[in-house]
């Protein structure tokens, strides 16, 4: 196995961290990394890095950040690495300039069996959608957004209690073995890239946005289940409770109808139970947080809040 391939490896959030500690520690030759800016947060807006800056500067690997990815410099520092390969998990889209440099190309992990669920958020969606399983892709990245040819697949099951929490990490995990496996078979020139049956491109993955968030309680309890599993515990579910935003996290469905209820109005008993009529069915709250206040259980809040 040809341990002296040359790696560059591009990403930014939690989730790429384990891709390219799994390389490192297996001795692979990751000679540099790309990720975005140092981002200002908190309170005293301190410059904070990347997750995955801080897992390269651990390794003593050269960190790049450049703000635009077409840049001369940043192009021609780029060629400077003389790459065999570039690996790119939750990173921003790439110029054919960058992912067309390396001559074994560009590949990128995604957290979906492609071509279904393409776009931005596919974990969210695979949940929101009801699925019963998902899984990781990789593949060589082309013009257009997850759409190259396939390399590696694998499933996972996606369990009744998975939120976006519990499968984001089995993902995140499962998607660094499948690097790993990439890169091997790359080194060994035993890659078939297959290309993506458009006809399998059922569900698209857009990106979450607040209004996204927002529950439609004219929806079945199950949907909106489904809808609080797969943004629990970030960015949430959310609607208005007492005139404030209120977030919720983990709910029941529940097969009574509340028929003297409309859909939106609840029934609670003030001690443990606060449950929403919905489309069809009804809607049991388990977890949830009132703007300003923390995340608590439903016997909690109710002790504390008096709802109208």
């Amino acid at each position: 196995m040809n341990k002296d391939l040359r790696i560059i490896y591009m990403g930014t959030p939690e989730f790429a961290v384990p891709g390219l500690e799994i390389l490192i520690e297996n001795n692979w030759n990751v000679v540099a990394v790309i990720t975005a800016p140092d981002k200002p947060k908190g309170r005293g807006q301190k410059m904070i890095p990347s997750p995955v800056k801080q897992a390269a500067l651990n390794f003593d690997i050269p960190v790049l950040q450049p703000t635009n990815l077409k840049s001369e410099a940043f192009l021609e520092e780029l060629k400077s690495y003389h790459a065999d390969i570039q690996v790119v998990v939750a990173f921003r889209m790439l110029p054919e300039v960058v992912w067309n440099m390396p001559p074994k190309g560009t590949f990128n992990l995604h957290a979906s069996l492609l071509p279904n669920y393409r776009g931005a958020a596919p974990i969210n969606w695979a949940i929101i959608n009801g699925e019963k399983e998902t899984g990781i892709t990789t593949f060589f990245l082309k013009h257009e957004i997850d759409t190259g040819s396939i390399i590696f697949q694998e499933k996972e099951t996606i369990l009744p209690e998975d939120n976006i929490g519990t499968l984001y990490e089995k993902l995140m995990i499962k998607g660094s073995k499948l690097i790993l496996r990439t890169i091997e078979a790359v080194s060994k020139d035993q890659v078939e890239p297959k290309a993506q049956d458009e006809k399998m491109a059922i569900h698209h993955a857009p990106k979450i946005y607040k209004e996204t968030c927002e529950i439609d309680w004219n929806q079945p309890a199950k949907n909106i289940h489904n809808l609080v599993r797969g943004l629990s515990p970030y960015p949430a579910a959310w609607t208005t409770i007492n005139d404030k935003n209120c977030k919720i996290f983990k709910t029941e469905v529940s097969e009574k109808s509340l028929n003297s209820l409309n859909t939106g109005e609840f029934e609670s008993d003030g001690k443990t139970n606060l449950t929403f009529q919905t489309g069809e069915g009804s809607l049991k709250i388990l977890e949830l947080q009132l703007e300003g206040k923390k995340r608590m259980t439903v016997g909690d809040f109710l002790r504390g809040n008096k709802i109208k």
